[in-house]
């Protein structure tokens, strides 16, 4: 690995999930993981996150959870900074949970989007807020566009 986040995170990947011929070992994962982290990938952070917030082969810690995620949200991570709103969302802190998922709709996260468009039905957003997050959305999706793009999408 020399030192090196990304392939740090891949080995890590590799051991949750048991692939590449390596046997399954989450608590090596974790250690994977957790160095990656430290050397800075947002990814490495992202899995964290998610594997505390589930509690599925390690300890559930909400904290924990938190913790990582906001890291990479930090570091401009949508899905990181969706599922913050997640958690804020669920846990009554509909202020918290818009704040979050406008910048990750602004950054393109269609289902940050979705759940903008979802408060706003239900009253925890208003028109001004969706209409924000529609035209940053919009925005974001316009500026990844390119021929080379639009013909790997056509081809499946």
């Amino acid at each position: 690995d020399a030192g090196d986040p990304m392939a740090i995170c891949c080995r890590g990947s590799q051991y949750a999930d048991g692939s590449h011929g390596l046997q399954k070992d989450v608590a090596r994962a974790v250690e994977l993981y957790e160095r990656a982290a430290e050397l800075g990938s947002k990814d490495a952070h992202l899995k964290l996150g998610g594997l505390y917030l589930r509690g599925k082969d390690v300890e559930q810690d909400e904290a924990k959870a938190i913790r990582h995620f906001e890291a990479a949200a930090v570091e401009g991570d949508t899905l990181a900074r969706y599922m913050m709103g997640n958690i804020e969302a669920n846990a009554g802190n509909y202020d918290l949970a818009l704040q979050h998922w406008m910048i990750s709709a602004k950054m393109g996260h269609q289902a940050s989007l979705n759940n903008i468009k979802l408060m706003f039905v239900k009253g925890h957003a208003t028109k001004v807020d969706y209409a924000e997050a529609l035209r940053g959305h919009q925005s974001a999706v316009e500026e990844m566009r390119s021929p080379d793009r639009e013909e790997a999408l056509a081809l499946g």
